[in-house]
């Protein structure tokens, strides 16, 4: 009967926890589809979020992507043989980065650099009592921590994603052009990528950067105001976020890639 109890309240728990999900994203994407949320500190907030998520990240993730594209290369000579003059580099660089290990090692990268520093922030102003004074001058907590961070967060996963495309496939062209296992003209390349790009590519990038991105955002928000006053949480509540993000990012990337390719 423990066992069931525990099973049982488990269960309970976690739903109840992916209701509150579900209506704190709702609700931030329900202001902020309202002009009169975006007041000038709202845009401030959204900014300096977009300038630490995005362009402060860029540098590491142009890194990263240009081993992944580099990496793709070597184990399609290793596995697949000498691509030669064909066109498969093109399509499999595609099939790898793009459609999934661009936008799922982004969300990581994310998780780990942002989510957790939105994560503290917004513990730290809950134990020392800054989101009671805010709510005490008028301003709704939601529209002026939630609903811009979120959002912020959810932009610039989408754009680290498109960058870190761009980067793994010119990185995987150059290093397949010095193995001579790629084509040699950059127009063929190029044609061959666009060429195996579709409709479902597109939605299988924006559904894989803009919605884990908006989760994530959520995620760290909820934890971080869930602390109840003691600095000591603040800790646990950044342990939580990255737990329950990446665990958020994998689910939402199963799914999307169910619902396109099958």
């Amino acid at each position: 009967m423990s066992f069931l109890a525990s099973t049982g309240k488990g269960a309970i728990d976690l739903y109840n926890r992916l209701c509150r999900l579900a209506s704190l994203g709702t609700a931030v994407v329900s202001l902020a589809l309202r002009p009169s949320s975006w007041a000038l500190p709202t845009r401030v907030i959204l900014a300096r979020q977009i300038v630490f998520t995005g362009y402060d990240a860029i540098g590491f993730v142009a890194v990263v992507a240009l081993l992944a594209g580099i990496s793709v290369v070597v184990q399609a000579q290793v596995w697949m043989g000498r691509l030669g003059q064909s066109e498969l580099l093109g399509p499999l660089l595609v099939t790898v980065i793009i459609r999934e290990v661009g936008p799922l090692l982004v969300n990581f990268i994310v998780i780990g650099r942002s989510a957790t520093a939105m994560a503290a922030e917004l513990a730290g102003m809950k134990v020392r009592r800054e989101v009671d004074v805010l709510d005490a001058q008028g301003l709704d907590p939601m529209v002026f921590l939630v609903m811009p961070r979120a959002i912020a967060m959810s932009l610039s996963v989408f754009g680290l994603a498109i960058l870190f495309g761009v980067f793994a496939l010119g990185s995987g062209y150059l290093f397949g052009a010095f193995l001579g296992t790629g084509p040699g003209d950059p127009r063929v390349f190029v044609l061959s990528v666009v060429g195996v790009v579709t409709p479902a590519d597109v939605f299988n990038v924006l559904a894989k950067t803009l919605l884990p991105g908006l989760l994530t955002g959520v995620i760290a928000a909820n934890e971080g105001l869930s602390v109840e006053g003691v600095a000591t949480d603040i800790p646990q509540a950044v342990t939580k976020t990255v737990v329950r993000a990446n665990l958020a990012v994998l689910v939402v990337m199963v799914i999307v890639s169910v619902l396109t390719y099958i």
